[in-house]
Parts: C-alpha cells; sequence; structure tokens
C-alpha cells in the first residue's frame, strides 16, 4: 500500500499557505496595517507592519539596486520546496510529514510575498516579551516544522533502539 504521508504533508503546505495569505491580506488591506503602523492587541502582543526584503530576522535584506538579491531568495525558497517535496515521499513517520508539510508551506507563503511585492509582510510583534523580531504565519510554521523535525530525528524510537544496540 502506498503511503499517504507525502498527501498529507502537500495538504498541509497548502493549507499553511492558504493562513498565511489570508492573514498577510487582512492585515495589511482589511485591517490597514500600513497606514496604522502598530496596534497593542494584549499586553505582551502588537499587531506591527514591517516590509522584510531580506530573509528570516532580516538577514540578507536586499537595498535599492540590489534585485539579484530577491530573486536569489526566490530561488534558494523554490529549491528548498522542491527538495522538501521529493524528500517526504521517503518519510517513514506521520510526524515527518507533519513537519515538511509545515516547512513547504511556509516557505511557499514567503515565496509568493517575495515575487508579488518584493518583500516578506511581517506584522506578529511579541517584542513586549522580549523577543525583538517581528514574523508572520508562514515564519511560524517553518521554526515549528524544524523544532517537530528535530525533536523527531534526535527521539525517535528507531534511533533510540539503534544507538543502544
Amino acid at each position: 500500500m502506498k503511503s499517504r504521508r507525502p498527501l498529507l504533508a502537500y495538504g498541509l503546505a497548502l493549507l499553511v499557505v492558504a493562513l498565511d495569505q489570508l492573514s498577510k491580506y487582512w492585515v495589511t488591506v482589511i485591517f490597514d496595517l500600513p497606514n496604522k503602523h502598530t496596534v497593542a492587541v494584549l499586553p505582551f502582543f502588537d499587531l506591527t507592519y514591517v516590509p522584510n526584503p531580506g530573509v528570516s530576522f532580516g538577514l540578507f535584506q536586499a537595498d535599492n539596486g540590489q534585485e539579484w538579491i530577491k530573486w536569489a531568495l526566490v530561488g534558494f525558497s523554490a529549491v528548498v520546496v522542491a527538495i522538501l517535496a521529493i524528500w517526504v515521499k521517503g518519510a517513514r513517520r506521520n510526524w515527518s510529514a507533519v513537519s515538511i508539510g509545515l516547512i513547504m508551506g511556509g516557505a511557499l507563503g514567503n515565496l509568493i510575498d517575495r515575487v508579488r511585492f518584493g518583500h516578506v509582510t511581517d506584522f506578529l510583534d511579541f517584542s513586549k516579551l522580549h523577543f525583538r523580531y517581528v514574523f508572520n504565519v508562514a515564519d511560524a510554521a517553518i521554526n515549528v516544522g524544524i523544532a517537530i523535525l528535530l525533536i523527531e530525528t534526535f527521539l525517535a524510537p528507531d534511533r533510540r533502539k539503534a544507538a543502544t544496540s
């Protein structure tokens, strides 16, 4: 019987892309966050509009005249998604598929922004909790996916058995 894990990953990736793009549309167009810049939501959480031309945490930002950086980031993201889409076909556990789906969806969500707008829209601001980076749904999915993948890699039952043998 053929594994359904790739379908789980692809479906989750599509869900992440949809949630990411809908949340970005809501904060930028409907809520008009670019004109409000920052709105307090909870004592520890704000919505803050940050157009991020770089990668995670503002690294490798493309300044004016450096369009090639944007396209290099788009190309890199596309390659990562393609590799993950192939890799998930060999996933042996559901958690592997979930983690890969989250990472693929997050990468695709940010790739769409980068192609459409030249930057990624960040808006989730927990700086009052001393986390200085503003991020989005796609970034959160990527980080949760990586965390699951690391936990599963180091705590998987077959790895523990092999280590004690």
